[in-house]
């Protein structure tokens, strides 16, 4: 979904996004197999195919695919989900009357073409290291000290024994202030249909800062030469899960969730919604075995350990009341719907992630932040470049951080979720034995509450007005509270 004045670009990022374009480029030789009841032909779509998560029921299901006129990309048996493409348009049809099929959906609106896109940043010149040893940067990262990160390096700067997954368009690994960081031998990427590749060349970015810079707030060293990230002694594997076009459709999501429980990460960062639909409704077929393919996926990573922390999003939309969904599917032509509460933002609205509403300097809910009670975990500095500036040299209201070749500002939930997921990376290294339920109970008591306010309309004209329900200890804009470093790494006292 676009804010007004705002691109949102499809990660959750606001202010400085992807400009977006088409999808994903058809790798040579993939072309859809002809079935032998003359297709309809249409464009080459992509489909999630769901089965029982049995080695015999997979195999069965890609046969049926093949049959059906279809091309198997990869098969998750740990999840009973195959991923495959077909250029005809009664392919899931087709395949929904199937014994042991349980769901077919495809996983996006648009054929899969050739894409060009590049984006755009403000960089900022690191300049030398102060005197006092900090980082030459250190002065503009309010939100650091906003939540406690200089006290909390006092007691950690966290265990390279904690890996965390950074799910998003990829790191620059040689930036120099995440090399010695970034896990190569654990990245990955996962935008070639969904099928994991491991080569270097294939999980660096390529159109796109943002996973850099949501890299950098999680873990950027602690090296005197530039920012500094609120875990910087954990170790960041990268799972490229956006595509060239500024994509992140179902099948590359799910490769990401499965990569993250394969290797045991400790806890994810999602600051992205999944394409094409911010919303995914049961009453669709598509987008329910899209929500049913994803589900399990996450559940897989969480049964293996891992904690994902999702970004809120930042339409100022109330999850808590939803009514109508204006621009989905985002990779055609969005067309204006009803939907209600069984209409779910994935990976968001999944059952056991950990979600992330953002704020600004003050502390209060940036003007953009999607909320809603019930569906906000925590709160986290995200940002807000409109009306909460803070006393800082630069005077800017958004987040600074790394980037392919130096730092600069973004703003969004994209900023807000990386802060949530680096103070989970402070507790799992404080508390070697939590798991993921531990990990989100622990989260949740270290959060600094924060009351609803009497009335919401920071622009006064009513632009982004919100209504905020809930008691003190866990409302629609806060949840629990805002995170606190400080807290997280002081284990002893609590």
């Amino acid at each position: 979904m676009r804010l007004p004045r705002i691109r949102r670009a499809r990660l959750a990022a606001a202010g400085l996004a992807l400009a977006t374009a088409g999808s994903i480029a058809l790798p040579a030789g993939t072309a859809a197999a002809a079935g032998s009841d003359a297709p309809a032909a249409g464009p080459l779509l992509s489909y999630v195919v769901n089965t029982q998560a049995d080695h015999g029921q997979v195999k069965k299901a890609q046969k049926e695919i093949t049959k059906a006129g279809g091309t198997v990309v990869y098969a998750y048996e740990q999840i009973g989900v195959v991923i495959a493409r077909s250029a005809d348009t009664g392919f899931a049809a087709k395949l929904r009357h199937v014994r042991g099929i349980d769901s077919v959906g495809a996983s996006r609106t648009a054929g899969i073409v050739a894409a060009d896109v590049e984006s755009t940043v403000e960089r900022v010149s690191a300049g030398a290291t102060p005197t006092d040893g900090s980082e030459p940067l250190w002065a503009n990262q309010w939100d650091m000290r906003q939540i406690g990160v200089d006290k909390a390096h006092e007691t950690t700067l966290g265990s390279r024994r904690v890996v965390v997954g950074v799910l998003d368009s990829g790191i620059d690994a040689k930036h120099e202030d995440l090399a010695a960081n970034v896990d190569a031998s654990l990245s990955a990427s996962c935008i070639e249909g969904g099928k994991p590749n491991t080569d270097y060349a294939a999980w660096q970015p390529t159109t796109s800062d943002h996973g850099t810079h949501v890299a950098g707030t999680i873990a950027a060293a602690k090296n005197g030469k530039g920012v500094e990230g609120i875990a910087p002694g954990v170790r960041l594997a990268a799972v490229k899960v956006v595509d060239d076009g500024g994509f992140i459709y179902p099948e590359y999501a799910i490769c990401g969730f499965v990569w993250a429980g394969e290797h045991h990460f400790k806890v994810t960062n999602n600051s992205y919604y999944i394409d094409p639909w911010l919303f995914n409704c049961k009453s669709e077929p598509d987008q329910a075995a899209v929500s049913t393919a994803v589900r399990r996926a996450v559940a897989f990573s969480q049964r293996n350990g891992v904690l994902n922390v999702a970004a809120a999003g930042n339409e100022n939309y109330d999850l808590a009341h939803k009514t109508v969904d204006p621009t989905s599917p985002d990779d055609t032509t969005p067309v204006e719907r009803p939907i209600d509460a069984n209409c779910l933002v994935l990976p968001t609205e999944v059952p056991g992630v950990v979600v992330t509403s953002s704020v600004g300097v003050k502390g209060d809910k940036s003007f953009y932040s999607t909320y809603g009670k019930g569906k906000v975990t925590v709160a986290a500095p995200g940002g807000d470049s409109r009306y909460q500036l803070p006393d800082t040299p630069d005077k800017n209201g958004r987040v600074l951080s790394t980037v392919r070749g130096g730092y600069a500002y973004m703003q969004g939930t994209s900023m807000a979720s990386p802060h949530t997921t680096g103070v989970v990376a402070l507790l799992a290294s404080t508390h070697p034995w939590a798991g993921p339920d531990e990990l989100r109970a622990m989260l949740v008591h270290q959060a600094d509450q924060h009351a609803c306010p009497a009335s919401y309309d920071p622009s006064g004209d009513g632009a982004w007005k919100a209504v905020c329900e809930g008691s003190t200890s866990n409302n629609g804009f806060y949840g629990a509270g805002v995170i606190n470093a400080a807290k997280a790494a002081q284990w002893w006292r609590w």
